[in-house]
């Protein structure tokens, strides 16, 4: 089998950062070197990573650690797995298509390669969620951009006001142009870094960002927006391989909105609409640009009116080997219940990654 590619999140101005950081740190040597030496000397080991503004690509920023309790972690609420526990975010809806929101633990049953699982904590809280907006910015979303900037701005605004987002832009690359904030003036700098050229690497921008949540995000729940025009024609992963990675132990859930018109291959519909469905997430097809806002705003309902599921596997998880998932609801006064949640995933990913 062979190993999975890493993914590394770029900087649109690495080389720049990277001299001044050396410089810096050159200077802070000399300085250190011609000061009295009235302290015990530092212990040997790497640098202290740099301010969160400003982190070199695939630093860790404080990720949470399985087996806490969830609680609060500087003023931020968090909701922490616990060891062993596989995490599901599932929506709920009535046989006529409306959002559910008020059932209790006793209601949902969880099967595992068919097979039932034993809940072990249950929640139906707005809890706050690391996102990654991940925008085409190739040369056919020119025009689109401003409308789709401001829809992503006002999906911000419409979600929980803990939320962390970073911005990544794609073309033929893919740059981390704003790390985790939850300040919309920040963001909005970013999505206004348009630089419309080139191709699309639609798949290797998803798998890159999934990567940046699994390694930086200090929130478990993870959720990525997508945004694009068009057929990946640039990637080095495939559809299949950037489900795959996708589909890691307790990963992101994926939204995807398409603007491809009705002149677009049937291929990118497809791939958009298994990367959403396969991740328990949703894809949208607006025929029109004006729709993306109110699209954009429905995912943030969404997100914010999830159930959080977590259950210990029967089957260990150091067996490895794909896991198929469902998710059932009944209770009274409703005819048949339908609850979106994600597919399936690959057991022990989420540790071997570490």
């Amino acid at each position: 089998m062979c190993m999975p590619r890493r993914v590394t999140m770029r900087h649109r101005n690495n080389r720049f950062l990277a001299f001044i950081a050396l410089f810096l740190a050159l200077g802070t040597w000399v300085s250190a070197q011609n000061a009295p030496n009235t302290a015990p000397p530092p212990p040997s080991g790497p640098p202290a990573p740099p301010p969160r503004s400003t982190p070199p690509a695939g630093s860790q920023v404080g990720s949470g650690q399985q087996g806490q309790p969830e609680g609060e972690n500087n003023g931020v609420y968090v909701f922490k797995a616990r060891v062993e526990e596989v995490v599901l975010h599932a929506t709920v809806y009535d046989s006529k298509g409306r959002m559910v929101t008020n059932l209790d633990r006793a209601a949902f049953q969880v099967f595992e390669d068919g097979v039932p699982q034993n809940i072990t904590s249950f929640h139906r809280e707005d809890v706050p969620v690391a996102v990654g907006i991940v925008i085409d910015n190739s040369g056919s979303m020119r025009d689109k951009r401003p409308a789709v900037n401001q829809a992503a701005v006002n999906f911000v605004r419409a979600s929980n006001p803990q939320d962390e987002a970073f911005i990544v832009n794609f073309n033929d690359e893919y740059y981390l142009d704003q790390d985790f904030t939850n300040k919309v003036p920040q963001l909005q700098e970013a999505l206004q870094k348009i630089d419309s050229r080139g191709g699309t690497a639609l798949y290797d921008a998803i798998v890159a960002s999934a990567d940046h949540l699994k390694k930086n995000a200090r929130l478990d729940k993870k959720v990525i927006l997508v945004v694009t025009d068009g057929e990946d024609n640039a990637s080095r992963e495939s559809l299949e391989q950037a489900v795959r990675r996708l589909q890691a132990e307790n990963g992101p859930t994926v939204y995807t909105i398409g603007l491809l018109g009705t002149e677009k291959q049937r291929r990118a519909r497809r791939a958009l609409a298994t990367i959403a469905e396969d991740t328990g997430g949703v894809s949208f097809f607006p025929k029109d640009l004006s729709e993306v806002d109110a699209i954009t705003q429905e995912v943030a309902h969404d997100i914010r009116n999830q159930y959080t599921i977590g259950y210990k596997p029967i089957r260990p998880q150091s067996q490895g080997g794909y896991r198929s998932v469902r998710v059932e609801a009944k209770a009274k006064g409703f005819n048949k219940l339908q609850v979106r949640t994600r597919t399936g995933y690959y057991a022990g990913t989420a540790r071997a990654a570490n």
